[in-house]
């Protein structure tokens, strides 16, 4: 097991995705991801810029944020579970942040492992349609069965191609879980497509769902 978590950039921002949309959060950018999807825009590999922390620097590094909020992402977090799995047992009581984590939900044994020390799970679930690569709902249910342990929703990039039978399988999982869906535009938005018709097929199946665009792009914010 490495020692050592590779992050590409620590910053302090607006978070500016999902429910959690104007809170102040102290954001982990790790490098490397399992998925390749055709609309991802963020610059996740390791670089010159880029650094290998222990957990002792990890933790050193962090503590000096006033933000409440400790948010996971990427690239794919889950990638340092096992780095993760043991900063959080030596250093988590003593962070008094919340852990927020950004996932592509498609690796629920590495999210057990971390499960107890997570306190909210922003997932993905990537539809066929936007990311060009298929995608197992199957894989997306079990990662569900530990994420719904802690406070969790879904999130949805979708574009014009999304498929009615994309609609169906997402919301039937969750019915299931009980989660709430974040539908989020993909950016830049197609010229004459209603995003309001999505929302309408997606309300017509389940309830729980809310409307979100990516607002930094918006406020010109990180």
């Amino acid at each position: 097991m490495d020692n050592k978590i590779k992050i590409k950039e620590i910053f302090e921002s607006i978070q500016g995705e999902g429910p959690y949309i104007g809170e102040k959060h102290l954001f982990v950018r790790t490098t490397k991801c399992n998925l390749k999807c055709k609309y991802c825009d963020t610059d996740f590999e390791f670089d010159e810029n880029s650094r290998a922390f222990n957990y002792d620097e990890f933790f050193e590094i962090i503590k000096k944020s006033d933000a409440q909020t400790l948010s996971l992402t990427g690239g794919e977090p889950l990638i340092e579970a096992d780095f993760l799995l043991e900063f959080f047992k030596k250093y988590k009581n003593r962070l008094n942040k919340k852990i927020y984590l950004e996932t592509n939900g498609t690796m629920p044994s590495e999210l057990l492992k971390i499960i107890e020390f997570v306190d909210i799970v922003s997932m993905d679930i990537k539809l066929k349609s936007t990311t060009s690569q298929e995608h197992n709902f199957g894989v997306f249910e079990n990662f569900l069965k530990v994420a719904s342990k802690k406070e969790v929703f879904a999130k949805i990039v979708f574009d014009k191609n999304i498929l009615d039978s994309e609609i169906t399988s997402c919301t039937e999982l969750a019915k299931k879980y009980g989660v709430l869906l974040v539908l989020q535009p993909k950016m830049p938005q197609d010229e004459g497509f209603s995003n309001e018709e999505v929302f309408d097929k997606f309300y017509s199946k389940y309830k729980n769902i809310r409307l979100i665009p990516q607002m930094h792009k918006f406020l010109n914010i990180r």
